[in-house]
């Protein structure tokens, strides 16, 4: 991936803050654990020393006027990979959603203004907000992967982080990509268990669940530009084939038009850049 790199917590930072000058209005966190780190429970999850957290509390001191987004989910810290417990060869959905919680709470406390869960749980938007609530975290919004399919289009992402299944895949939990329906259902139900935002994951290849969804409900819709989606332009790009900078905000452009409020992407700072100009 082109121009895209794994910061170290103070290298972070410096980024953060060249984002926050370009107009950039938030950052999301996803953190690249070591394997000594991971077990089958996601312990390290909610360790309020763990890397996540003082990177957190560091970027928020840092640059206090930019919303830091973190995930929720197992696979980066799980010796398995997936995105929830694994039992039996199984993913246990409900015994998932304790671990969830705690995670959500341990990054709500390290001073996050967004928890994003992304893992695909049954019911684990709501179980989040009764945990972050109890915790007296209100105020505490939750950014819902609602709509996350089981797309080709992750993988670099899972190469860099190194938290691909260790066996199996994650077609049991995430969507699959012929089924607009489910989508739907899937986003309802996140609104209706307290999700202040939902998403929609890939977004270039989803188009149309992005307008459906727009269409279904009243919260901010927002779709996430991954990582295969990101580095096909720029392999194009490096062969010539297309124009970099047209490719990128017409791919974003689509994305808005789709009816994205707002746009995780890896080309934010390109983007941004080419605004300002």
């Amino acid at each position: 991936m082109p121009g895209i790199f794994r910061f170290s917590r103070d290298l972070l930072i410096k980024e953060a803050r060249k984002a926050s000058a370009l107009g950039i209005p938030a950052v999301a966190l996803f953190p690249a654990l070591p394997g000594k780190l991971k077990d089958k429970t996601a312990s390290e999850a909610t360790n309020p020393k763990g890397l996540l957290q003082e990177t957190v509390r560091a970027l928020k001191n840092a640059c206090p006027e930019m919303a830091v987004i973190t995930d929720v989910a197992m696979d980066p810290y799980s010796s398995d990979g997936h995105d929830g417990l694994v039992r039996g060869g199984k993913i246990v959905n409900d015994e998932t959603l304790a671990i969830l919680a705690a995670m959500a709470v341990s990054q709500a406390k390290a001073g996050a203004d967004f928890v994003a869960p992304s893992d695909m749980m049954d019911g684990r938007i709501g179980v989040i907000r009764k945990a972050l609530d109890a915790a007296g975290f209100e105020e505490t919004g939750i950014l819902a992967y609602s709509a996350k399919y089981a797309s080709s289009f992750y993988g670099p992402f899972r190469d860099a982080l190194d938290s691909a299944p260790r066996s199996g895949d994650k077609k049991t939990y995430q969507m699959d990509p012929a089924n607009s329906r489910e989508a739907l259902r899937e986003v309802l139900l996140d609104v209706e268990e307290g999700a202040d935002i939902v998403m929609v994951k890939p977004a270039l290849s989803y188009l149309d669940i992005i307008a459906k969804v727009k269409a279904a409900v009243k919260v901010p819709v927002a779709a996430y530009n991954v990582s295969g989606e990101y580095a096909m332009i720029k392999a194009a790009a490096k062969a010539g084939w297309l124009n970099d900078n047209d490719a990128v905000m017409e791919m974003l452009l689509s994305i808005k038009r789709s009816g994205a409020d707002m746009i995780l992407t890896y080309a934010a700072v390109q983007a941004a850049r080419l605004l300002n100009r």
